[in-house]
């Protein structure tokens, strides 16, 4: 990468104008038709089943069918073109319900989260098995094929099937295995009501199963598939190339059918047109209904928002989502993964120009983790101190999104990727802005910090695994190059207009805010140049855009959610005068502290000096962390029989219960051997 100060870049030529925007009535018609439907699959227009928190254990215990269903998330660019994949193989396997079904589950979907990490599901879109009469919960089993083309999955799922036990067998699937080439002859001896079709086949070919799948839910026919081994009796029968179907008719002739070409397609919808060969009525799958209809019918409203602004609201929403859902995907975490996770907590708490009580959070949670002398620690812990179980006064975090300038014109558009860049070309920027902040926290004196943790949190947090390995391959190729804090500020810049250009026209792409190279020239005239013909990046002139536009200055907090603690309002004014108890020994500080709690939209609060509309950003402070931590000592969240303890509380008691018990046993040995000395003594002394 060229030096920052005033190089000159050719890129390719620049995009075409936007178009001309919708008026604002016709494209709030617009953007709330699409938020009442369903994210990417529709229930009852879709070819398969969409599974809820409510419905999905119900589906997958004791069902009398196999499933295989995609968990998957609605912010996940290659969920989103994996979708029409994923759509046309429940078309394609329809036929094939009664045997194994087809599901999906959104764990971007807030009520889903939850399940989601029971079902241990770290990486999207994940594809799991579940096999037939499954009498307890369990995970399922992984796909673990690369290919993900609609040909392989089919493949896999015919393995899969072949894979239950005799006993476990789905009962409407028929055998698949072939027929042995000494039973063949007894099929043609028999006469029965019924027609029998023989696919005959390679031992490597698939064609055959297919057809016996496609033809389950049909009547008054029997489809069965012979290998291609037998060639004195193949020939007996004319069968010279394969696959090739050969057909038994009720009146007991038979002959091959030769006017057909040797494809599954052409097999199957010969065979389902024959006279008298009719579907089977079968009743619908029973799922309990959502249990929040109000809320899955919701229409959100669309926010107005100005695109040269950056919106606290993004920021937040996007914490909020990383803390308590993207991270929630991993039970515990430990060696690289935690080291990934105290890093991000240490920079997001010096850097981030939030509001005091979300940065007061991120500060008590470095120092929580710093302190910890643990090398695993549990998902469960980490997320207590975000919901602030422990009640420490002043920290908060928004407890749902509020996409603003992240919003898309439908709900699996935008939103949490676009969140995740604005937040790290936010700490980059402030990096370089405050080059002291990262002091004696063991991170500074490294212009890479902030992109080497991004990509470090990417590669074993971020849900969608084609965008980390594309990430990662864009750091490979060279962040090694940067060497200041502001060359990490145009390497964020510049890797994100080459996603921008990849993406360009993909089906991820959000049609009313198009994939362009950016800043675009009516956001930012001189940033943009020509040189010899050919459009250029003025660097100097990009950074310091860069720098004014992720700045503290240009954060509006419009759409912020307020602080409110629902907590609060459950314990009642019994715990609001054990508060004031407490903090009468912490002096005039602590007493201000909970008045600020109790009136959070106060203007004379100190947490909101600022009018309403834009309280301004606070720089993280060592003082206030001391005294959340200190506030955390006097903190009492502790009722009878363990009620009321978090599991922060419990992990330090069992650490406090250790070290009580090592001590003891040391003092123990220590007076035992130093008794036997002191008896040694008086036996010399007496002889």
């Amino acid at each position: 990468m060229a030096a920052a100060g005033g190089g000159r870049r050719a890129l390719l030529p620049l995009p075409a104008p936007l178009p001309v925007p919708l008026p604002f009535p016709v494209l709030l018609l617009v953007l709330l038709a699409a938020a009442a439907t369903a994210r990417l699959y529709r229930p009852g227009h879709d070819p398969l089943t969409v599974l809820t928190a409510s419905s999905v254990r119900p589906a997958l215990l004791n069902s009398s069918a196999a499933w295989v269903v995609q968990f998957y998330s609605s912010s996940c660019g290659h969920c989103i073109a994996f979708a029409p994949t994923w759509r046309a193989l429940a078309g394609d396997v329809k036929d094939w319900e009664s045997a194994i079904r087809v599901g999906v589950l959104d764990c971007g979907e807030e009520g889903n989260y939850e399940t989601c990490k029971e079902y241990g599901i770290h990486y999207y879109p994940t594809l799991r098995y579940f096999k037939a009469f499954t009498k307890q919960f369990t995970t399922g089993e992984n796909y673990q094929g690369a290919d993900r083309e609609l040909q392989t999955l089919r493949q896999m799922m015919i393995d899969f099937l072949q894979n239950h036990s005799q006993e476990l067998r789905p009962p409407a699937c028929p055998p698949l295995d072939p027929v042995l080439s000494s039973d063949l002859p007894s099929l043609f001896d028999k006469s029965s009501h019924h027609y029998t079709a023989i696919v005959f086949e390679s031992n490597s070919s698939y064609v055959g199963r297919e057809v016996i799948l496609d033809l389950v839910q049909y009547e008054n026919i029997v489809v069965r598939r012979a290998l291609n081994f037998d060639k004195p009796f193949l020939e007996k029968l004319g069968v010279t190339s394969v696959p090739s179907c050969y057909l038994i008719q009720p009146n007991g002739s038979h002959g091959l059918i030769n006017n057909l070409k040797p494809l599954r397609s052409f097999f199957s919808s010969y065979l389902k047109s024959l006279p008298g060969v009719r579907k089977k009525l079968l009743l619908p799958l029973q799922l309990p209904a959502p249990e929040n209809k109000e809320e899955s019918t919701e229409i959100k409203v669309w926010k107005e928002f100005d695109k040269s602004r950056l919106y606290m609201a993004d920021l937040e929403s996007g914490l909020h989502f990383l803390l308590r859902v993207e991270l929630a995907t991993h039970k515990a975490l430990e060696g690289a993964e935690l080291k990934t996770f105290k890093d991000f907590v240490t920079i997001s708490a010096k850097l981030f120009p939030g509001r005091q009580p979300v940065v007061k959070l991120l500060e008590t949670l470095q120092e929580w983790l710093v302190s910890l002398p643990l090398d695993k620690i549990p998902y469960d812990a980490i997320l207590d101190l975000v919901n602030n179980k422990m009640r420490i006064s002043g920290i908060f975090l928004p407890r749902k999104v509020q996409w603003v300038g992240c919003q898309g014109s439908r709900p699996e558009l935008r939103g949490y990727s676009c969140s995740l860049w604005k937040l790290f070309h936010t700490l980059t920027v402030q990096a370089a802005l405050r080059p002291k902040a990262l002091l004696n926290t063991g991170l500074e004196d490294n212009p890479q910090i902030v992109l080497q943790v991004m990509r470090r949190y990417i590669q074993h947090f971020f849900g969608c695994r084609a965008c980390a390995q594309h990430f990662e391959e864009m750091a490979k190729e060279s962040m090694d190059s940067v060497k200041s804090l502001d060359q990490a500020v145009l390497w964020l810049w510049e890797k994100h207009n080459v996603v921008n250009n990849r993406l360009a026209g993909d089906l991820t792409e959000d049609p009313k805010f198009p994939k362009v190279q950016w800043p675009t020239p009516d956001t930012c005239p001189a940033c943009h140049e020509e040189i010899k013909g050919l459009h250029s990046w003025n660097e100097a002139q990009v950074l310091q855009f860069l720098k004014s536009h992720y700045s503290s200055e240009n954060i509006l907090y419009k759409y912020t959610e307020s602080q409110t603690d629902p907590a609060d309002n459950e314990q009642g004014g019994t715990r609001e005068g054990k508060d004031k108890n407490l903090l009468k020994n912490l002096g005039g500080n602590g007493e201000k502290k909970l008045q600020e709690k109790e009136n959070p939209g106060d203007p004379s609060s100190r947490v909101f000096q600022k009018p309403m509309g834009n309280p301004g950003p606070v720089q993280g402070s060592g003082k206030s962390s001391a005294a959340s931590v200190s506030l955390k000592g006097t903190r009492q969240a502790v009722s009878f029989l363990g009620i009321g303890f978090s599991n922060l509380d419990m992990s330090l008691c069992v650490i406090l219960y250790v070290a009580s018990s090592l001590f003891l046993m040391i003092m123990y040995f220590f007076f035992r051997v130093r008794s036997k000395r002191w008896k040694v003594k008086a036996h010399r002394s007496s002889v």
